[in-house]
């Protein structure tokens, strides 16, 4: 990635479990977090940010929950660095982030978490 991250000009967070029996589930989407952001608090509720839809059918953060006996799930927690606006806004879906954000990332950094029950 040849272009530099100070031209970002929004970050993106999308959580997924790509090991969920019907495939890959996103449990959180959250847009237009300002690039020189250095974290947000536990429990903010992110109102001043756009929150995407869920896979469980609902609007911001949807924690771990595997099937009992399933083997331990990875959670991958994706941050992207946008050179423009996506223009995304409350209750946008999965798919609708990923279009917005497909081709167009300046960087990326992924952390992942493991989880079973």
């Amino acid at each position: 990635m040849g272009r530099r991250l100070d031209e970002a000009a929004e970050l993106v967070l999308v959580c997924e479990d790509p090991d969920a029996p019907g495939g890959t589930f996103t449990h959180w989407l959250v847009a237009g977090i300002p690039p020189d952001a250095s974290g947000l608090e536990a429990g903010d509720e992110l109102k001043a940010f756009p929150v995407g839809r869920n896979d469980f059918g609902t609007q911001g953060y949807g924690g771990p929950h595997p099937p009992p006996g399933d083997a331990p799930h990875r959670y991958f927690f994706r941050l992207y660095a946008m050179p423009a606006s996506t223009g995304l806004a409350d209750g946008s879906s999965s798919a609708e982030f990923r279009r917005a954000t497909e081709g167009k990332v300046l960087a990326s950094g992924t952390l992942v978490g493991t989880y079973g029950r």
